[in-house]
């Protein structure tokens, strides 16, 4: 069964703050997308001020495990971690129909 996730995460204010933040996730955009059960994952900017969207579909459970455990989940998890503010709003789901 198809699992998706969306995450929102907020970051602390400031041109830099977001440069760096969006250099460091584009890496994990990449790197995630490499994993063998990884259907789609995608950085968006929010609608709220200093707002990211990471939205995320994965063949099953056990490839939403193996994404958790990666190597670089943790390191550039930590990495973004640094420029991150406030609640993490994450919603896990089963998809029921879809292409």
């Amino acid at each position: 069964m198809i699992h998706s996730v969306i995450a929102t995460v907020r970051i602390r204010p400031g041109a830099e703050a977001e440069a760096e933040f969006e250099a460091i996730a584009k890496k994990l955009v990449a790197a995630t997308n490499a994993e063998p059960g990884c259907l789609l994952y995608t950085l968006n900017k929010g609608e709220e001020p200093n707002a990211y969207v990471f939205m995320e579909r994965y063949r099953d459970e056990e490839a939403v495990k193996a994404h958790r455990a990666s190597d670089h989940f943790r390191s550039l998890g930590r990495e973004m971690g640094a420029f991150m503010e406030g609640e993490r709003s994450v919603l896990r789901m089963q998809e029921i129909a879809g292409p």
